[in-house]
């Protein structure tokens, strides 16, 4: 096993692929890192799935089959996806079962179209959740104010929940306590309380926000200083009377996940991200191509302060420059809800010119409400 990787994973923490398509489940190369970098879960996104099935024809028997058999549009592309999501779970079961659930998870997204819309974000998430019947399946749900609603409600229903979009240590909590919140009720309600969850901090992405705004030494500084902020708040929650009332009971911790931890600026260390953040008990979810860098050369950093450290000073040191966390905070997430919002847009672009490609290249009649293709197959 790779010495880079298995050194975080001895210390305590996790490392997940954010990443997934239908060729590195087909040639192997998931199992691979599994087995050679410690990789004990993965993540998908809408972005993921629309690069995954834009690129090449690998997706196009698996599509045309589900087309002709009726299927289109969003329908298509959930069953496309949880094609690999099952593959990939499958991979990780060995993880999962040793680890008694704590560890070995696939991520899927409900529709990014929903991430104001609560209610209908509960019924996604509870007929992805019933469609998959994958017991390693967190269903993704976006942390806006109408997604800590839908969270709470999923994990009362019982819905293993991956909250994503998550940019600050306020953001964090709101999500955190909807998850308290769901198994303070399942545990009134006499229900079982092994209903995982993890919290997705996404990193990067501030450092990209405020580069041309602030001085040269301050940048690539931001993002790690707001997840020991993170971190903090994480390591508070975990010490209070609520949380210790909770646990006694049986209910897992929600884990802190660090997501988009892959440099953007060249000019920076390509494992920054991977090495600052080192800290037990959390998961650090990492693109491919960091992957391999830090596999390669890679350390593991020291391991994250549980009072914050230096975050406060450097945080303050942000708003002297004039950038506004809090109101920065909120732009980050509407802006990661538009970015996949339009990763689905293209992605169902993508779906629905590949069905009519593959109608033409078989001479099979489009599929035209009320009406029948030549197959005999009605529109879903």
């Amino acid at each position: 096993m790779n010495s880079h990787t298995s050194t975080l994973h001895d210390l305590g923490q996790r490392l997940w692929l954010d990443n997934i398509n239908r060729q590195l489940l087909t040639s192997g190369t998931l199992q691979r890192y599994i087995q050679e970098y410690a990789i004990t879960g993965l993540t998908s996104n809408p972005t993921i799935f629309e690069h995954a099935i834009s690129a090449g024809g690998i997706y196009d028997d698996a599509i045309g089959r589900l087309a002709a058999a009726g299927l289109s549009g969003e329908e298509l592309f959930f069953a496309l996806a949880l094609e690999d999501l099952t593959q990939a779970a499958d991979l990780f079961r060995p993880v999962h079962d040793a680890s008694n659930g704590v560890d070995g998870w696939v991520s899927l997204e409900v529709s990014p179209l929903l991430a104001h819309d609560a209610v209908n974000t509960v019924r996604a998430a509870t007929h992805l959740h019933t469609q998959a019947k994958l017991p390693n399946l967190f269903i993704k749900i976006p942390g806006t104010a109408a997604g800590i609603e839908a969270i709470e409600e999923a994990i009362f229903n019982g819905i293993p929940v991956n909250v994503t979009l998550l940019f600050s240590a306020a953001q964090y909590l709101a999500a955190a306590n909807a998850y308290l919140r769901g198994m303070e009720r399942r545990q009134l309600a006499g229900l079982h309380l092994h209903v995982p969850s993890v919290a997705s901090v996404f990193v990067s992405r501030w450092d990209v926000a405020v580069k041309e705004e602030i001085s040269p030494q301050y940048q690539n500084r931001l993002g790690i200083a707001i997840a020991m902020q993170c971190y903090q708040a994480h390591c508070e929650l975990l010490q209070s009377q609520r949380w210790h009332q909770l646990a006694v009971a049986g209910v897992p911790p929600q884990r802190l996940l660090w997501a988009s931890t892959g440099t953007k600026d060249a000019s920076a260390p390509d494992t920054m991200y991977i090495e600052a953040l080192t800290a037990a008990n959390t998961i650090n979810t990492i693109p491919e191509k960091t992957l391999l860098a830090f596999a390669d050369h890679g350390k593991a950093g020291t391991a994250l302060p549980a009072d914050g450290g230096y975050a406060i000073s450097v945080l303050e040191e942000f708003r002297r420059e004039g950038v506004d966390l809090e109101t920065l905070a909120a732009r980050l997430q509407t802006e990661g809800v538009v970015a996949f919002s339009d990763s689905w847009h293209a992605l169902m672009s993508v779906i629905l010119e590949k069905s009519r490609q593959l109608e033409k290249k078989n001479d099979v009649a489009p599929i035209t409400p009320g009406s029948a293709s030549k197959a005999g197959k009605h529109p879903s």
